[in-house]
């Protein structure tokens, strides 16, 4: 399968952890038509509300990088960065090898 895979936690400032999600959500909205999305995840953090957790699995790193450019997705990014409480953690770069719920 070897796929490009990205998984990364987003601290939202006291109390946007839920509008940090919405945004995020929208977002997943955008690209799961762009093309090699196969998985766009947004988690809520149970013991830190206020952390969103995105996991992304894309056909290439290429794929990946030119979702920035559909229509909607910088506004919806500038719309979500002043409710980082600082700037995203780094996130884990991943070569997604298969399991359920993928094509294979």
């Amino acid at each position: 399968m070897n796929k490009y895979g990205l998984h990364g936690k987003l601290q939202a400032t006291a109390g946007n952890g839920d509008k940090l999600a919405a945004i995020l959500l929208q977002a997943a909205q955008l690209v799961s038509t762009a093309k090699g999305c196969l998985l766009y995840l947004v988690s809520q953090d149970q013991e830190t509300p206020d952390g969103v957790w995105v996991t992304e699995v894309w056909d290439s790193k290429e794929d990946h990088d030119n979702s920035l450019q559909v229509a909607g997705v910088k506004e919806l990014i500038g719309q979500a960065m002043p409710l980082l409480a600082g700037r995203p953690e780094k996130g884990q770069v991943l070569e997604v090898l298969g399991g359920a719920g993928l094509p294979d």
